[in-house]
């Protein structure tokens, strides 16, 4: 409602928090990824997805958050990727928790199968991107990080950055 000689307030810029961009091309990330595991290799591989999934994919809606990859029967499952449903396709929609098969070479599944029985190692999608009129998943070979290494983590680019600011502040 509009009363003459009141200003009319809105929600402050600062109330609401600011999405991260990311990259050109990227979908969706796991940045979480990064602080939680060590990656050790990584491989790209193709996605099978529905209609309304890569509809909804194109709209840069997806969710890496809890997702992994496992290997069942030679083939390649990932499992816990949220991608939501299409609005428009409101009766003939997909499950948004579905596993979703990654195409892969053969040789290439028989390496991550030999590397996920070695004690610790893990398969973590990463990110999410289209190459082409193809979306793509990047799969990360990781070993889970303990709270220490963490810490040293977070130590090391403390340091880092102290040492950045002094050489700044001496260049002036």
């Amino acid at each position: 409602m509009d009363v003459p000689g009141c200003v009319k307030l809105s929600a402050s810029p600062m109330a609401q928090k600011a999405k991260r961009k990311l990259a050109s091309g990227d979908v969706a990330s796991n940045r979480r990824a990064s602080h939680r595991y060590e990656f050790i290799e990584k491989f790209e591989c193709g996605i099978e997805l529905l209609g309304t999934e890569v509809k909804s994919l194109r709209g840069g809606k997806a969710m890496l958050a809890d997702a992994y990859a496992a290997v069942d029967d030679e083939e390649v499952w990932l499992r816990n990727m949220h991608i939501p449903p299409y609005p428009p396709a409101a009766g003939e929609n997909h499950e948004p928790d579905r596993p979703r098969k990654l195409l892969l070479h053969a040789y290439e599944i028989e390496r991550l199968i030999g590397a996920t029985q070695q004690k610790g190692l893990t398969l973590v999608p990463v990110r999410v991107y289209f190459k082409g009129p193809r979306a793509k998943v990047e799969l990360a070979l990781a070993k889970g990080k303990e709270g220490r290494d963490r810490r040293r983590e977070i130590r090391d680019r403390e340091v880092r950055r102290e040492v950045e600011r002094e050489l700044r502040h001496r260049m002036r």
